[in-house]
Parts: C-alpha cells; sequence; structure tokens
C-alpha cells in the first residue's frame, strides 16, 4: 500500500478505491460533493422552449436507493479511515440524497455538529410549476469521534460576517460569470460550487498547512480555495475531462503572500493565558 501523501496532487480514479491507498489518520479536512441521485425522469424545458442543462451524466445515476446507500457507506468509511481523530468531514446535498447521507454518516459513528442551508440568491425556476422552486442546498459538518477537539475557527467567521456571530444559514449566489468554467460555450461540470461557499468551509474548519481532501474533485474548486488560502489539498477524480480542467485551474493560480492575520485568523482561546493571581500579584488590579 502506498503510505505517501499526494500532497497538492489530483489523483484520477474512482474514490472509494483511491482512498485505500492513502495513509491512515493523514487528513485535517474532508469536503465531498457527492453525486446527488437526482432521478431524473424526463427533460426539463424553459417556457421559451429552451432546453434546460440539467445533471444528465452518468456518476449521478443509480439503479436503486440500495445501491446509492451502498455507495454512500464505502465512501464515507474511506473518509473516516484517512481522518484524524481531531478531523472534521463536510458533505453537501439537496433533498434527494442529504437525509439519507446524514442517516448513514451517524451509523459510521461520525458526530454532526451542524448542517447548514445554502440559500441561493438566484436559484433556478420550477419551470413545469408543480413544486416551490427549490432554492437552497443542505451541508452537513460533522466530526470523526465525538467530544475530540477540532478547529472551529468562530473569529474569521464572525469577521466574514460584519462582526456578528455566523448563522447556519448562508446566502451565496451559484456559480455564474467568469468564475463559471465552459468548454466551447457549454458549462464545463453541471454542479461547479462558487469559490465562496468553500470559502467558508475551508476557513472555519481547517488552518493554514492543514491537508484538505475532496474525493470529488470536479473541476477543482475545494483544491482552488484551498491553494488561495495556503491550505495543501489532495483531490480525487474519476473523470478524465474534469482532471484536466482542474489542473489547468490550479496552475494558474498564485496565491497571494502568507499573512497570519489574514489567512490564520488566531481566536482568543489560543491566545497566551495568565492566571489571575499573577495580576494581583504584580499590583496590575487591586482587590475588590
Amino acid at each position: 500500500m502506498n503510505q505517501e501523501l499526494p500532497l497538492d496532487q489530483i489523483i484520477p480514479g474512482d474514490c472509494i478505491e483511491v482512498l485505500q491507498t492513502l495513509p491512515e489518520k493523514s487528513v485535517d479536512l474532508i469536503f465531498a460533493d457527492p453525486p446527488y441521485n437526482l432521478q431524473l425522469q424526463q427533460e426539463l424545458w424553459r417556457p421559451n422552449m429552451t432546453r434546460v442543462n440539467a445533471v444528465e451524466d452518468d456518476w449521478d445515476r443509480f439503479e436503486s436507493f440500495a445501491a446509492y446507500d451502498r455507495f454512500t457507506r464505502a465512501w464515507l468509511q474511506g473518509c473516516r479511515r484517512v481522518l484524524k481523530d481531531t478531523g472534521t468531514v463536510w458533505v453537501i446535498g439537496s433533498y434527494h440524497n442529504i437525509y439519507r447521507v446524514g442517516t448513514i454518516l451517524m451509523d459510521l459513528a461520525y458526530w454532526i455538529l451542524n448542517d447548514m442551508v445554502w440559500i441561493k440568491t438566484n436559484p433556478m425556476p420550477n419551470f413545469r410549476g408543480v413544486r416551490f422552486t427549490n432554492a437552497h442546498e443542505t451541508l452537513i459538518w460533522a466530526q470523526k469521534n465525538k467530544g475530540a477537539p477540532y478547529t472551529f475557527n468562530y473569529q474569521a467567521m464572525k469577521a466574514l460576517n460584519d462582526d456578528l456571530q455566523m448563522r447556519s444559514d448562508w446566502e451565496l449566489p451559484l456559480c455564474t460569470g467568469k468564475e463559471r468554467l465552459k468548454v466551447n460555450g457549454s458549462k464545463a461540470h453541471a454542479t461547479q460550487k462558487p469559490e465562496a461557499l468553500l470559502y467558508r468551509v475551508i476557513q472555519s474548519s481547517s488552518n493554514p498547512g492543514d491537508v484538505v481532501l475532496d474525493p470529488f474533485f470536479g473541476t477543482g474548486t475545494t483544491g482552488a480555495v484551498a491553494k488561495k488560502l495556503h491550505r495543501r489539498w489532495i483531490g480525487i477524480e474519476q473523470d478524465r475531462h474534469y482532471v484536466k480542467i482542474a489542473r489547468e485551474r490550479l496552475m494558474a493560480i498564485e496565491p497571494e503572500p502568507y499573512n497570519e492575520a489574514v489567512f490564520a485568523f488566531p481566536g482568543k482561546r489560543n491566545r497566551p493565558r495568565v492566571p489571575f493571581g499573577v495580576l494581583l500579584e504584580q499590583g496590575l488590579l487591586r482587590p475588590g
């Protein structure tokens, strides 16, 4: 078994198989954007009779819920093996799959810390008018071992939220405009996530130099943000087309010079502590 940690690399292949080649307890943070198993039954069309470019790829097709559950359990077990005892995992999904993922996470003894709601400020409308507009996705944040210490950069999230505690509802737009990667005028990946979303995930729950793993790397958003934030990263991706796009994307990124105040956000709990009695002994405080 290969026990070298392939830092800052994309590993082509099936994530369930690749995870078995990585060293045990070697990763600080995992972000997973797995197939949602959308179970699309028919094509979608807009009122102007243009066809919606929905997720129709083979990687999102499973023969049954049982098959999807087996797949989910296998990759989550692989993630648990490589995650440090102090590590955490984020999994994003929609109503199609997130409840099944949550159940399996708990069955595998992960401890759920939060569920976050990504509220899309520009969601795709429900063109057929038969349901509510699906305007959010859910992220589950869980630690490997209940009660173990884990990274949460509270001050960094507070600074990002006008010096207020950050809540579990995040209003962010879909990935559009120049950020959206395209090939020959079409979307390079149907489910590319916005970098702003990954910024919050990585900044909140890792530190500079930590190893961030994405087992469904796609076009490399996790690696791009990790690189900009001075984290090490590992991507696993089975589609060679996505691997090529991601590599080109990551090679073009030049991170800003490292500055602890910008990238580390040391919290108050990490500052040196002085016993209260010392303040009295030195005459810095008076009793009463």
